[in-house]
């Protein structure tokens, strides 16, 4: 039993893995400015409403991009369960069963990604992760990170406008019916939430064309199904993707150890 913590700029997500599944998730704010004791007490909380002793966790795997945060989570996991977890970073990558481009520079929760679909599919495969940043992690079937591009995230976009803006609202993140915004939250979805269509499908394109077709796309992250018109671009979609690579890469770790 296992808990698996992927620290993002927007949100912390804490998964517990039981035998060959994902038991419970649960997401709170990623703030940096929280102690150690206030996340304790949420995982606490969770943990008890689940039914679940403390005793019966056996693993913890920490991955953030928040390094201001990451030694926040790391003392408070030690602290709970007694040991300290195994902490995504550039030193454990070269023993994952995957080649990770320039280990310094690319974020863990990208590598996470890379792993699990290469693991998952065992072919080229590039991950659209739907986060705060819009990704797109491009992994070869024999398991070499092939590249990355980023763009900003579908809610970031949106309270970018809604920052930067006088007059212009920020939205829930919908499909509209039409291009032609008939209201102002029509317009901005109509400009952003299509807009990113356009993006999305453009960009998987050219990445599977540079790879003369060979490679399928898969999407993960909190809004992975939220533009169901790209439905038919994805082989699949796969919320917790981030969550399995970060638990395959402990488990990479713990095997060696």
């Amino acid at each position: 039993m296992q808990i698996i913590v992927d620290i993002g700029n927007t949100d912390a997500v804490f998964g517990f893995y039981s035998a060959t599944s994902w038991q419970h998730i649960w997401r709170t704010p990623a703030r940096h400015d929280e102690s150690a004791e206030s996340y304790e007490r949420r995982l606490r909380l969770w943990l008890l409403e689940a039914g679940l002793p403390l005793s019966s966790i056996k693993a913890t795997v920490l991955s953030s991009v928040v390094p201001a945060l990451t030694p926040t989570i790391r003392a408070m996991l030690t602290e709970l369960f007694g040991f300290a977890p195994i902490v995504v970073g550039p030193d454990i990558y070269p023993h994952l069963p995957i080649e990770v481009l320039r280990p310094h520079e690319i974020g863990s929760d990208l590598v996470a990604n890379a792993l699990a679909a290469y693991t998952r599919y065992q072919r080229t495969c590039v991950v659209v992760d739907f986060g705060t940043a819009l990704t797109f992690t491009t992994v070869s079937g024999t398991g070499k990170l092939l590249g990355v591009a980023i763009a900003p995230g579908l809610k970031t976009a949106i309270r970018s406008l809604f920052a930067n803006t006088a007059q212009l609202p920020e939205v829930p993140i919908e499909v509209p019916a039409s291009a032609l915004g008939t209201s102002t939250t029509h317009a901005i979805q109509a400009g952003v939430i299509l807009g990113y269509e356009g993006l999305i499908r453009s960009l998987v394109s050219r990445i599977q064309s540079e790879l003369d077709g060979d490679c399928i796309a898969v999407a993960t992250g909190g809004l992975s199904g939220q533009i169901t018109s790209l439905n038919d671009v994805f082989t699949d979609i796969v919320p917790s993707l981030t969550l399995d690579g970060i638990r395959l890469i402990g488990d990479a770790v713990s095997v060696r150890s």
